[in-house]
């Protein structure tokens, strides 16, 4: 498989953005990587109703409400007005655009308050706001186990 320059370059940009260290603590938002929300294995269940499997450690369970700082790649979802309203911030760029599914621990929905942001893929950014941890269901499927309820766009690397 032959790989274009600026796949290699987002490729290494991805690689450093997780191998760097997390966003200083600020405002009270807790720099939380995805080295650490997918550090475990997990297996969706196959519906809804399904018996709860009491996957998520509890030392992910313990983040649910807290307000912490992640940085990933912007995939939108909805848009409104040319901002990004919602969006998933996943773990590698390789993951948003290039055909390689991530595990369901390894993106965040972001659903910003307020207006929205720019959108602004292919390069790392750092997003503050209030997380929740659990299993999202949507007409029966599972969408996530974290959503952050975005209350800014902090940086962005590259």
């Amino acid at each position: 498989m032959k790989f274009s320059a600026r796949h290699v370059l987002l490729l290494a940009a991805g690689v450093l953005a997780l191998r760097a260290a997390e966003p200083a603590k600020a405002d009270g938002y807790e720099p939380v990587g995805f080295d650490r929300l997918a550090a475990f294995d997990y297996t969706p269940p196959e519906t809804e109703t399904a018996k709860p499997t009491d996957q998520i450690p509890a030392k992910i369970k313990a983040l649910d409400q807290a307000k912490v700082a992640v940085t990933g790649f912007m995939l939108p979802t909805k848009m409104d007005k040319g901002l990004v309203k919602e969006f998933l911030l996943v773990k590698d760029a390789m993951m948003c655009c290039y055909g390689a599914m991530p595990k369901v621990n390894e993106w965040i929905v972001v659903k910003m308050n307020g207006a929205g942001v720019k959108p602004l893929m292919d390069i790392p950014i750092t997003f503050e706001g209030r997380l929740r941890v659990g299993e999202m269901f949507e007409n029966g499927y599972l969408t996530g186990l974290y959503l952050l309820e975005g209350d800014r766009l902090v940086g962005v690397k590259g």
